[in-house]
């Protein structure tokens, strides 16, 4: 590739196909002097110039670049195809020069023998797959372990499809497509489908699902994001076959560099959708939270959190929000109680003992939860709050995030919550 950047380089400083050093007389017609192939590996010179269907003599044409690149693209041979026009000599503009740029992806070397002679070195199209590790531990559910296939620009640039298949905690096999855009309405959009089977750590019931969903987002600064859901779910869930669909929006301001490690900063989300059951009508669900980051003397770092999940009708049971475990109020278990309305709050120290600058960051933590869940027609003041208080440690490493933490539920016993994840 490295020829190819010179080619470009010293293409650029000649002048434009459409430069003409001639007025008067006439300019001769153009006619093709020279073919110049790069990037290509597994195709030679010759089949690229065949795929491309020009010949050193043929007169040039004005939709020779355009068709040239078609021809090339058409074959799915390559997954970049760059074809330029350029002049062979200033004072000749009728000898024109054809610069063809070809990326055939990723390739592996193997070797084959032949009957005409010895062994031969061959280039093997890689198909090109990247792996990812699955790795995490969700506190009240568990172990979540598998990979996640990948394979990059698969529709254009900035794009990914990718194969999670995970087992454990979280059982799930699905297809998700993603593409980042530079220009409209939408700067990211996301396309997924899986079937996927958990456990409700307050039914203690498999909940079986088969989803279809797509995701648009646009990105109006490096801290502000608004995005729309369009969704489409079959559910098994306490001997109940049910299907509902949903379509909401939500808006992201977040200025933190690092989640765990955020100073000074802000992270708030608001979140509403509508959802159409087969069983339980239509109601509209809302997803607020809220957090503040603010430095004190030294690394440490004060935070502040607030959280409402509600919606304006009683919930199918597939639906309901949990209180409990690390998402919520520490020193209960997730699912300790499920309701219609959860609204819960965190005060908590985190300090660093590490230098800012290490790859591996450790620290500690103390914190303070309170919360309430409660049914549609009750009221929030007439429930029992939830409160635990507690202490932990943490470490974060580059993909690697680990959380340990000990909390007492205030008339309830002291618990160990676990997280891990990798992050990628």
């Amino acid at each position: 590739m490295l020829a190819a950047v010179l080619v470009m380089l010293l293409a650029s400083a000649s002048p434009g196909a459409g430069a003409q050093a001639c007025a008067d007389p006439p300019c001769a017609p153009e006619v093709l002097t020279e073919i110049l192939v790069h990037g290509n590996i597994v195709a030679t010179d010759d089949e690229v110039r065949a795929l491309a269907g020009v010949a050193v003599g043929m007169p040039v044409s004005p939709t020779m670049v355009a068709d040239v690149t078609a021809k090339l693209r058409a074959s799915h041979r390559f997954e970049e195809v760059d074809v330029r026009k350029r002049l062979r000599s200033i004072a000749d503009p009728s000898q024109v020069v054809l610069v063809i740029i070809v990326d055939e992806g990723p390739v592996s070397i193997g070797s084959i023998k032949t009957e005409e002679g010895p062994a031969k070195i061959v280039k093997k199209r890689a198909f090109g797959l990247m792996f990812l590790p699955v790795l995490s531990f969700e506190d009240g559910y568990g172990f979540t372990y598998g990979a996640r296939l990948a394979k990059p620009d698969i529709v254009g640039s900035n794009s990914r499809l990718s194969f999670p298949l995970t087992w454990g905690a979280s059982k799930e096999a699905g297809v998700e497509l993603e593409k980042f855009l530079e220009r409209g309405p939408l700067t990211r959009i996301e396309v997924k489908t899986a079937v996927e089977r958990r456990t409700n750590p307050f039914y203690e019931q498999d909940d079986d699902r088969a989803r279809a969903t797509f995701r648009g987002e646009h990105r109006f600064s490096p801290s502000i994001v608004a995005g729309t859901d369009l969704g489409v779910q079959h559910v098994s869930f306490l001997g109940h076959d049910d299907v509902f669909t949903s379509a909401g929006g939500d808006i992201v301001v977040d200025t933190r560099l690092d989640p765990m490690l955020a100073r000074n900063a802000i992270y708030a989300r608001a979140g509403w959708s509508h959802v159409d059951t087969g069983d339980y009508g239509s109601l509209n669900r809302t997803d607020l939270e809220a957090r503040g980051y603010i430095g004190l003397p030294g690394q440490a770092v004060f935070v502040v959190r607030a959280l409402r999940q509600d919606a304006n009708k009683p919930q199918p049971p597939y639906l309901q929000p949990m209180i409990g475990g690390s998402a919520s109020v520490r020193g209960f278990p997730l699912g300790t109680e499920v309701g219609d309305t959860l609204v819960a709050g965190t005060a908590e120290v985190r300090m660093p003992l590490t230098s800012p600058l290490s790859v591996a960051r450790f620290g500690v933590n103390g914190f303070f939860d309170a919360g309430a869940i409660y049914f549609k027609g009750e009221r929030l003041q007439d429930q029992p709050a939830y409160r635990g208080f507690g202490g932990g440690v943490w470490m974060t490493a580059s993909v690697l995030r680990l959380s340990l933490a000990v909390a007492h539920g205030v008339g309830a016993s002291t618990r160990v919550h676990f997280g891990l994840g990798l992050d990628f």
